[in-house]
């Protein structure tokens, strides 16, 4: 049996404004201790940075402490932002579900993620529960984006309301309802060249009617997926996927 393909060197998160040609980059924090006591960097090593604003560059490992590590930067190479950009409103799942569909939607490639409260939500975030949920989906989306190797970190916000829902709609270039009764498949429907795509994804017990209704008014159109019902913290991924390979960026 073969090996399998290497996928480069680790990459690891610095703050923007950090990385330029031929500049010391130093990892420290948490980032310093998984390059140096996690993954056991040594001196003449290759680790890539990126500071998820756009920007990637290969480095060279110089020097390593008990939880810190040097890097010296070899080359920087700056990523555009995607286009046609991908923003999903997620309804809000129970549980560690919410997790689950961000780190997934990360590593897929979507550009941002807005936490909606649905009105068939089950799970409730709100005051400072909301804020403890929404910080572990962004340190999600952190992470999933680090593992994934990617040069933008998609911003998480919310929990969003219909009336938010509803602006960015309006605002979009393409915006989708997915559920899975419509007559068109997502794989047909016709997607725009440029401008921002919003795909929304509703909770388990699926839209009420007045968030249809509304969803619909502003611009939304309905698509399915399949045959089968996915959990409304994979439809999202899998809605990605399709996306992005129909929009070019795959």
């Amino acid at each position: 049996m073969s090996s399998p393909r290497s996928v480069g060197p680790p990459v690891f998160l610095v703050p923007p404004g950090t990385v330029g040609p031929r500049a010391v980059v130093t990892l420290d924090g948490p980032e310093g201790h998984h390059a140096a006591a996690v993954r056991r960097l040594r001196a003449g090593e290759r680790a890539d940075v990126s500071d998820g604003a756009g920007t990637l560059a290969s480095c060279v490992v110089t020097s390593v402490g008990s939880d810190t590590v040097d890097l010296l930067v070899q080359s920087v190479t700056p990523v555009p932002p995607p286009s046609p950009a991908i923003t999903v409103v997620q309804a809000l799942p129970k549980g560690d579900r919410g997790e689950l569909a961000v780190e997934m939607m990360t590593e897929v490639g979507i550009d941002a993620v807005v936490a909606w409260q649905a009105d068939r939500c089950v799970a409730r975030r709100e005051g400072a529960r909301g804020e403890k949920a929404l910080g572990k989906w962004r340190r999600t989306a952190r992470e999933a984006a680090k593992q994934s190797r990617r040069a933008w970190i998609p911003p998480v916000t919310g929990p969003a309301g219909l009336d938010d829902v509803r602006g960015l709609v309006c605002d979009a270039a393409c915006a989708v309802l997915l559920d899975a009764a419509a007559p068109v498949p997502l794989s047909r429907l016709a997607l725009p060249v440029t401008g921002s795509i919003v795909l929304i994804v509703g909770p388990e017990g699926g839209f009420a009617p007045a968030e249809r209704a509304a969803l619909g008014a502003a611009g939304a159109l309905e698509a399915r997926l399949g045959p089968t019902v996915l959990r409304t913290s994979t439809a999202g991924a899998v809605a990605a996927a399709i996306l992005l390979t129909r929009s070019g960026r795959w």
